[in-house]
Parts: C-alpha cells; structure tokens; sequence
C-alpha cells in the first residue's frame, strides 16, 4: 500500500506549488536541538519566557506534530544523513558503545586491545560508502556545512563530515562536549578528557559557550553566501545534552537546564535572523526540530516514555518549517514524518536525483508539505532484533514495543497495554519487524581499533599532530578528574536493562 501511494503522488500531475518548489533548489537551514522534551518549547506548553525565538520561528512556520525520530541522538542523526534506519549502518548502536562493556556484552564482545596492549575502542561510524544528504545536494551545486554536533563517526577521516559531503565543518564530533573547555570524557574504556573542537577537520581554540559559538559560525557563513549558489547548513546542536556546568546567562532567573534552553533559543533567534536580513528569508527552507525525547517524563508529558525508549515521548518531537509564501504562517500538520523523509524531501527540492545503489526508507514529502496531500508514509520502523532496546515500530494507529501493543488513537499517552486484545496485530506487527530485521546487514569492520587507546583529539590524524596547546588544555582538566573508580562503576550509564535506561544525571 506504501509504494503504491508513493507511486500515485509520482504520477499525479504536480499542482502549482509542488511544480513551483521541486527542483527549485530553495537554500535550506535544518538546526537540530539535542535531548529537548516535547512540552519545553513555549508553543508546546512550555514557559514562553525560554523560548520566545523558537516560538517566533512557530508563528511564522507550520508545526508537524506527528514527527519521529529515533530514540537517541547518533541513531537519529545518522538517519537523517543517509535517508535509512539507523538499523541498516548499525547506527543504532552508538560509536561509543563499542568501548563500553555493558553494551558489548549484548553483541557477545569483550574490549578490544590495541597493537600496545591497551583496552580500547572499536571504530564505529557511519559508512563511507553510505550516499549521505550532503554528498546528493553537492551533486546538485549546494554549499554545504555542518555547523555543530556530529557523532556519526569520531576517528577516521572518511567518517568525519569533510569525508562524508560537507565543504565545511566547525564543531564537535562526538556525543557530548563540555560547553566551555572543549573536551568530553573518552567514555570507553578511559575515562579522561580528550578535546573535541574543530574547523574543518583541524583543532581549533576558542573561548566561548558552544551554542555561541556554533550560531556565530552559522551566522558568519549564512553573511558569506551568493544568491547565486544554494546553500545546505545543518545546524545540530549539543545543546540541552549534558553537561550543564557553567551556563554564561541567565541563572540568575533560571535553572541550569532552563538557562540553557533559553541559550539555545538565542541561537536560534539569530541564525533565522542571518538568514532574513541576508536576504535568503524567501528563499530559505529553515527547519527547527530535536533529535529524541527528553531525559525526564516530565519533559516530554503529555506522552509517556523518555530519551532511549521508543514510547512516545522518546521519539515524537517538536517540529517547525518555514518558508515564506510556500509553507502556511502559524500552520498546523498531523502528517506522519520520519527523520529519514527529510532526505528524500531535501534532494527532490534541490533537484538532484534519488536513484542509488542502497535502497532509501525515506519519502519524498514535497507534496505533503506543498499541497497539504496525505503522507505516504502508513508505518515506522524504530528498532529491530539486534538493538540494544526491543524492536518497536508504528503502524497505523499501532504502535508494538517489544510485546507491548497500544492504540495511539485512544490512547496517545500509551498508558494501556493492549497486546492480550488484539493477539493478531501483534502477530502481523512482529511478523514485519522480524522481515525487516533480516535486512541488517552483517556487522563488518570491528576489528579496526582506536588507537592509541586515549587520544589527546579526536580525528586520527589530527591527533597525530596535536599541537602542545591542545595536549596543555586536555592535561590540565586531567588533573582535575578522578584516578581512581568503584569497582562497576562509570562516568556514563549502563546499557539498557530489559529494553530501557533509566538517566539519573543530565544526559552525559
């Protein structure tokens, strides 16, 4: 039923607006917070007081309140970059976890040691040989730039942004730095500091807060473009991910976390205003939305569930487009997104072509979008055997989570299991996630190790040249971390226990 709407919305003549925008090769901003629950921007029910840009930016746009995501950050992102589910490039397992013992005891794996002899990582990325967004756009003459957080591969060159179809890269490559030193604990297997902070693949020292500074940079580049040249910008955020340390504004009248979020709104406020006085707003596909649920319940109520479950609140998130004249002011949508549609969406726009070798779970959305046509899309798939939480995925009204069944019609805040009533969904659903799961591919490549074991920065070759002042600023918050741990403890959580984590810090 999938593909033949699919087909029909391809053979349908296109309207005036559809014809207007496919192809036209619209400049497009797609920023990306980090860890935001559902309710915490204002035209959610949060208090407007933190997020009066993001809210503006609601105004102005149309809100698509039926957007998923994955349930965590790397899995998301790395589906957004190939148009696939995270399950088919194995990013459903984070690069990091391949260092952790908890997490490698689900794959039947033990640490790894390097050629020294040191416990160390196994490299983990999205592939190379993926056909990421940025590599279809730059077919077409896009610009393009990845302004923030990666954390789709954190070592090889191939696996960092410049190898994967960015022109340009500023930012941090793994999951989440320090606001205001630059460094992230090397969590797998050692524990220390390594510095994460980057223009264009090289070390680069700064001062300032990362959301700052990656606005900055945003707004420097959006100043520096041509009329004559579209530009792709993915803007993602670390923020509100943890750390939340030392928060340059507002605690005075907030709490870490809600100082931050207003941070993160003053980004926000000042990329769309780049691109508007720039001249590029009517031109300009700009896009605002969370790569997962948030850390608490609370943040994500009316739904249930958190970051890395895949109930609602762990996958549905915030969504808002704008572009002025093509996309209804203070609109509303209830058309069922996948992050991986924005793939297919993003290529039909520029012009370029989806025909590739690996197969894309995205859909091409222009209509939906344009011609307020239905989505194509009647199903998602969320995980998978073989992930680290229960295979889980949406059809319909229905939605299965392991063996739990719910009515999301009924019953949108999944507070009423309804598997023992409906024994025959749940047989059809699991029947299509065991199908589906038969497509991952093998997990190759494991026995490339990091190495050494704890580098001074991320990037293999930038740590082959480290400069002294790199190797300074990581030692000096070396020597502010502990040296010793409690036997089974660790700075980040343990894997999921029966399909689900539970965070008691914030996020790191």
């Amino acid at each position: 039923m999938i593909k033949l709407l699919t087909t029909l919305a391809l053979l349908a003549p296109l309207s005036s607006v559809q014809a207007e925008v496919a192809g036209s090769r619209p400049n497009i901003v797609f920023m990306l917070s980090d860890d935001m629950g559902w309710n915490e921007p204002g035209f959610n029910g949060g208090d407007a007081f933190h997020t009066p840009h993001i809210d503006k930016l609601r105004k102005e746009g149309t809100s698509y309140t039926r957007f998923y995501v994955h349930a965590v950050c790397a899995p998301t992102r790395a589906a957004f970059l190939t148009g696939r589910y995270a399950f088919r490039t194995w990013s459903d397992w984070r690069s990091e976890d391949f260092g952790k013992p908890s997490y490698l005891a689900m794959l039947d794996m033990e640490l790894a040691k390097n050629e020294a002899g040191e416990e160390t990582r196994r490299i983990h990325a999205v592939p190379t040989e993926e056909r990421t967004v940025s590599e279809a756009l730059k077919e077409t003459g896009y610009t393009t730039a990845l302004i923030g957080k990666w954390h789709c591969g954190e070592w090889l060159p191939e696996h960092l942004p410049m190898g994967q179809g960015f022109d340009h890269q500023y930012g941090h490559y793994a999951w989440g730095i320090d606001y205001n030193n630059y460094t992230i604990p090397h969590n797998a297997p050692a524990r220390y500091a390594v510095y994460d902070w980057h223009r264009d693949q090289k070390p680069v020292y700064e001062q300032g807060y990362t959301t700052d500074l990656i606005a900055n940079e945003t707004v420097r580049l959006i100043g520096e473009q041509s009329k004559d040249q579209p530009f792709f910008f993915y803007v993602p955020f670390n923020a509100v991910h943890g750390p939340l340390e030392e928060i340059p504004r507002y605690t005075d009248k907030l709490d870490k976390r809600y100082a931050a979020l207003k941070c993160l709104d003053d980004a926000v406020g000042r990329i769309v205003g780049a691109v508007d006085q720039a001249g590029f707003g009517d031109n300009t596909l700009v896009i605002f939305a969370n790569d997962n649920g948030g850390l608490r319940e609370e943040m994500n109520a009316p739904y249930r569930g958190t970051k890395n479950t895949n109930y609602e609140g762990g996958v549905r998130v915030p969504c808002v487009m704008r572009w002025p004249d093509k996309l209804p002011a203070g609109g509303e949508s209830e058309a069922l997104f996948h992050i991986v549609d924005l793939y297919n969406t993003f290529v039909t726009l520029g012009g370029g072509s989806l025909k590739q070798e690996r197969p894309l779970d995205g859909m091409n959305m222009v209509p939906t979008l344009f011609d307020k046509a239905e989505s194509p899309r009647e199903e998602i798939i969320f995980e998978v055997s073989g992930s680290v939480r229960f295979p889980a995925m949406l059809r319909g009204k229905y939605k299965l989570i392991g063996e739990e069944l719910y009515d999301l019609e009924a019953d949108p805040s999944e507070k009423t299991d309804i598997a023992a009533q409906h024994p025959e969904i749940v047989k059809e659903l699991k029947a299509r996630l065991e199908s589906a799961g038969e497509e991952r591919p093998p997990l190759e490549g494991m026995d490339r190790l990091m190495s050494p074991a704890l580098p001074w920065v991320y990037g293999q070759e930038e740590n082959a040249n480290a400069p002294q002042w790199v190797k300074d600023h990581v030692q000096k918050v070396r020597d502010t971390q502990p040296k010793e741990w409690a036997p089974g403890t660790t700075p980040w959580p343990q894997a999921p226990k029966d399909g689900k984590i539970i965070y008691t810090g914030d996020g790191r």
